[in-house]
């Protein structure tokens, strides 16, 4: 996507340029606040408009142009998540975070050059992990924006105070009940994981690969936690479970029968949210995207996205 902001050849004022140089830090934070690298993207926009729809003695009049585009991103995405249940209670089936491929898996890029699509300005770490984002949907719209911008953007209760409207107090409060929500996930928060744990975690995952190409149902219960959920996301726009399956046993048959009901299914092992996963392509097109949770050498969730509205980043060429 291109910014309407931006001159055609690329060049920018230093003033513009100062003000653009926050688009990617901006990107991250609507990014995880929201789940929606759609949603991310308009929130910017919006942002950037708010900005260019005030004088140019009103801009100079800020102080901290960065910490202003925060604020009102913030604010947006803070507005938004309070929406944003109304319309989760409408989705049809569940739903999944967006997941994002890695910068070399991106379909839409240039080769050489700068992307078109705002993904490569998102960092990939433990805070942009399908797991982490999940648990992050289970926060209130005040707890995660509190959480976000504290425990992972490094701003102080004060400045997170002054964003969500609360006392320093009440922020430092939502975000340790955030915490807690991690905890009780078993979830890391900022931690980058070793790189031992993400060639475990890709061996789990090409194993699980091989056995389900080979419709290995005892293979598959080996690899799955017996206490393993399996969530597919599909919108309403293509077929997906309604509702998670639970234990292995259920969980591998339901693959099995996946896998036969659509025999020319290619598996591609990618790194999906910075993790590990798998992409499910018909044609050369992806049709699935999937991430896992991995403990203990067994896959304890497997979160498969069908929605082609979030899997732009996969299928456009």
């Amino acid at each position: 996507m291109e910014n309407q902001f931006e001159p055609a050849d690329g060049s920018l004022d230093p003033s513009l340029s100062a003000i653009m140089s926050e688009r990617r830090q901006l990107i991250n934070l609507a990014y995880r606040l929201l789940g929606s690298l759609a949603d991310a993207e308009d929130v910017v926009q919006e942002t950037y408009t708010r900005w260019y729809a005030m004088s140019p003695q009103q801009q100079k009049a800020i102080e901290a142009p960065g910490g202003w585009l925060t604020k009102v991103a913030s604010r947006i995405c803070l507005d938004q998540l309070g929406s944003a249940r109304a319309r989760r209670e409408r989705y049809v089936g569940e739903w999944i975070p967006e997941p994002l491929p890695d910068s070399v898996d991106w379909t839409g890029g240039r080769p050489g050059g700068r992307t078109g699509d705002p993904a490569d300005h998102v960092t990939l770490d433990e805070s942009i992990t399908m797991a982490f984002l999940i648990v992050l949907e289970s926060m209130t719209p005040a707890e995660r924006v509190a959480f976000v911008l504290h425990d992972v953007f490094r701003y102080s209760f004060a400045e997170v105070a002054d964003i969500v409207g609360r006392t320093p107090a009440a922020c430092r409060q939502l975000a340790s009940s955030a915490r807690r929500r991690l905890r009780a996930s078993h979830t890391p928060a900022t931690a980058t994981a070793t790189a031992t744990a993400t060639a475990q975690h890709a061996g789990v995952i090409g194993e699980f690969k091989q056995a389900w190409a080979a419709k290995d149902i005892d293979a598959l219960v080996s690899l799955l936690d017996p206490g393993v959920t399996a969530i597919g996301d599909g919108g309403g726009l293509v077929s997906a479970a309604l509702r998670p399956i639970e234990g292995s046993e259920h969980v591998a048959r339901y693959l099995v029968d996946l896998a036969g009901e659509v025999p020319n299914l290619a598996m591609l092992e990618r790194t999906v949210n910075g993790q590990p996963g798998l992409v499910l392509q018909m044609d050369d097109v992806a049709v699935a995207v999937m991430s896992f949770g991995v403990s203990n050498d067994r896959i304890t969730h497997i979160w498969g996205v069908r929605n082609p509205e979030k899997l732009r980043l996969w299928t456009t060429g």
